[in-house]
């Protein structure tokens, strides 16, 4: 006997039902992108360690640790937190502030801020003994389904010194123009450059370093763009004689362009 193959009407057949579309939720602040995947891992642990947690009132509470390790001195760290009343999550109360001081006068702290609705803050300061170490500020929007974060870290407010960082940002128009100057020492200063021009439908983005190395009287630059280009140029002085030999050269991988050239300058 054969076998026979009956195919029902369209409309016999289930219907499935169609597929609804949820909006994706915001990924959370940029500091804990990574740590669900962290939490899976182990710490590490070494020598002894004695942590007693104390919970003074329904927003502060303290912590003390005692390490000891053969691989240094015995230390001693008291943790202190405070938080406010306003809850968004299990994991988010404003305003938030955590410190951590050691046995030898070093400070780690923390201090979050609720701004509005979807702006936070943080500040994260830490110091060595008596002196200043790091100075950290972020600020943080939250979108429908995307969380962006502005980073100022090391901002000399203290030493006052005249050129710590430039920033510029120019917006028209005919698009944007943005640049970020740094000034890393007295041998190094690195430069941002991003331009965007709506007329054109064109955006660029440019990173830039300059070198300077005074015991050989020489000053090297070089620059890489979006645009598959890079660039080099190299100046060398002739003491005592008022000359300086230049020599420079660039390349485009995306059009296959290569050019370079040499000049002098007498004076």
């Amino acid at each position: 006997m054969g076998n026979t193959l009956g195919l029902a009407p369209m409309g016999a057949l289930p219907r499935r039902s169609p597929r609804r579309e949820e909006p994706l939720p915001n990924p959370g602040s940029f500091d804990e992108l990574h740590r669900l995947c962290k939490d899976v891992f182990p710490g590490q642990m070494e020598g002894v360690k004695l942590v007693v947690n104390k919970v003074l009132s329904s927003h502060f509470q303290v912590a003390h640790t005692v390490h000891m390790s053969a691989l240094g001195l015995p230390g001693y760290h008291l943790h202190a937190a405070y938080a406010g009343d306003w809850q968004l999550s299990p994991t988010e109360v404003f305003p938030t502030v955590v410190g951590d001081l050691d046995s030898s006068g070093s400070l780690n702290a923390q201090v979050l801020l609720l701004l509005a609705e979807r702006l936070r803050a943080k500040a994260v300061f830490q110091t060595q003994q008596s002196k200043f170490l790091t100075w950290q500020f972020d600020g943080e929007y939250r979108g429908d389904d995307y969380t962006a974060t502005l980073t100022l870290g090391n901002p000399d407010l203290i030493g006052e010194s005249a050129v710590h960082w430039v920033a510029t940002l120019n917006v028209g128009s005919g698009g944007a123009h943005a640049s970020y100057y740094h000034k890393a020492n007295e041998q190094v200063q690195v430069g941002v450059e991003f331009e965007a021009n709506t007329r054109l439908q064109d955006t660029t983005f440019s990173f830039g370093y300059h070198l300077t190395l005074p015991q050989a009287n020489m000053v090297f630059r070089g620059v890489v763009d979006s645009n598959w280009c890079v660039g080099a140029v190299l100046e060398k002085k002739m003491p005592p004689l008022p000359i300086t030999l230049a020599l420079g050269a660039f390349l485009n991988h995306w059009r296959n362009r290569f050019h370079c050239g040499f000049s002098i300058t007498v004076g």
